[in-house]
């Protein structure tokens, strides 16, 4: 057998397989639905940067993404040691900004509610952590909504469900009350995205310092020196520049490996039949793609949905009293703006089973009943606070299933893992590091 009939036939196979893979027809309607829906009319509208092309993913013009930022904030974003400044002496170096973002559970609490200091353990997932006996319930940093999924957040110029981070965008118009309906936000006068001012803030709300003791008993200091070498001393060690690189790593966490994400880039593949027709369910009859639009599968938009809050759902520290159940309302005090919350991204969503900002939903199909049936469970939320969009969808029972699997697998990315450091300067371990997490973690 000679080489040139060798080549043709493997040329033939390949050929083959092609022509059987662009046979699939379901590969054909959601190829030329997504162009249809793509303002360039192609599939690189929906397709998410590799995590190391600084170029393409956003950034804010006042942090540059660069290797040495994002290697130290993913150093800071699993350290520890930050949390100098617990509540009570036994909390200190027990948590990290993974405690409430856990990439094993999609970047988001493995329970109802993120808990950092006053919390214990962790389970399997972050499901197993509980309250320390000796911390009040007003001495937890436990947050009156659901902790937001930290996957994709490069594309979210305003942050958290109210939108309340960031000077530009979303906010443009809102500067006289910043600082005024909530403290938290002077620190948008600074002009800056939603994820560095949040994170600025959040150093102090969770607790958290880079100090002395971080920088050189632990050893940052050099990492800060690398990262930041424009920065004067006076400037290079400060919350400004943690915030900037813990920033620049957020901003690399991209699931960018999920089947969806490989379909688009021409592995067809890379879905199975069901995934696909979910997915032409998504952007066709369901309507999904209305608020989660892009690569992000986000928006900075806020719709009410009727569900119902946090308190509800057992979580500390709030009440139906509290403020942040009002959603974008609670930041604009505009009553048009009350009850209404910003789209989340839905990568990766099936890692943790709790949904919505008040965690009333447990399962994927639960959120699928729920926008398929329209009722809104929450009685007060006014009929007229409802978005437009939420609607009965009419969708079948076959409809439903492929929806759901497109959602658990089709937008699952599978090795959330590589964002993980091996380890953190310090030793200790993460996410957390008390001494239930450390029999949790068997980390010792």
């Amino acid at each position: 057998m000679n080489r040139q009939f060798i080549f043709l036939v493997i040329a033939t196979m390949i050929l083959a397989c092609t022509r059987d893979e662009l046979a699939n027809p379901l590969d054909g309607e959601l190829r030329n639905r997504l162009i249809q829906l793509s303002p360039n009319n192609n599939l690189e509208y929906f397709q998410l940067p590799a995590e190391d092309d600084y170029v393409n993913i956003p950034h804010d013009p006042a942090n540059p993404l660069t290797h040495e930022k994002v290697k130290l904030g993913k150093l800071l974003f699993f350290e520890t040691g930050l949390a100098v400044n617990s509540i009570h002496a036994e909390g200190a170096g027990t948590y990290s900004c993974a405690t409430c973002h856990v990439p094993s559970a999609g970047f988001m609490p493995g329970r109802v509610q993120g808990v950092a200091d006053g919390g214990g353990g962790f389970g399997i997932n972050g499901e197993g952590r509980i309250i320390s006996d000796t911390y009040k319930e007003e001495e937890l940093d436990a947050q009156g909504a659901r902790p937001l999924s930290l996957l994709n957040v490069a594309f979210v110029t305003n942050t958290t469900w109210a939108g309340k981070f960031g000077s530009g965008h979303a906010n443009e118009g809102t500067e006289n009350i910043w600082g005024i309906s909530d403290p938290l936000t002077e620190i948008n006068h600074l002009g800056m995205e939603g994820i560095e001012s949040q994170n600025m803030e959040g150093l102090d709300l969770h607790r958290m310092e880079v100090n002395d003791y971080v920088l050189d008993t632990l050893g940052y200091r050099a990492y800060f020196d690398e990262a930041f070498p424009d920065f004067s001393e006076e400037e290079r060690y400060s919350k400004v520049t943690t915030s900037f690189a813990i920033s620049a790593y957020i901003r690399t966490l991209l699931p960018n490996q999920a089947p969806f994400q490989r379909w688009v880039k021409g592995d067809l593949v890379a879905m199975s039949d069901l995934e696909k027709l979910g997915a032409t369910v998504f952007y066709g009859k369901a309507g999904c793609f209305r608020c989660h639009k892009g690569a992000a599968l986000s928006s900075v938009e806020f719709h009410a949905v009727g569900v119902k809050d946090l308190f509800e759902a057992g979580g500390l520290k709030t009440d139906e009293d509290d403020k942040r159940n009002l959603g974008r309302g609670a930041f604009t005090e505009n009553p048009e703006d009350n009850y209404k919350f910003k789209v989340p991204q839905i990568y990766n969503m099936g890692d943790s089973p709790f949904y919505f900002h008040g965690s009333s939903k447990r399962s994927l199909r639960e959120v699928v009943d729920y926008f398929n049936e329209a009722i809104p469970e929450n009685s007060r939320v006014p009929d007229s606070q409802i978005s437009p969009l939420f609607h009965p969808l009419n969708l079948s029972e076959g409809e439903i299933k492929a929806l759901v699997a497109f959602l658990e697998n089709g937008l699952r990315d599978p090795d959330l893992v590589r964002y993980v450091p091996d380890e953190v300067l310090s030793g200790n371990c993460f996410p957390n590091n008390d001494p239930l997490s450390q029999q949790d973690l068997n980390c010792q």
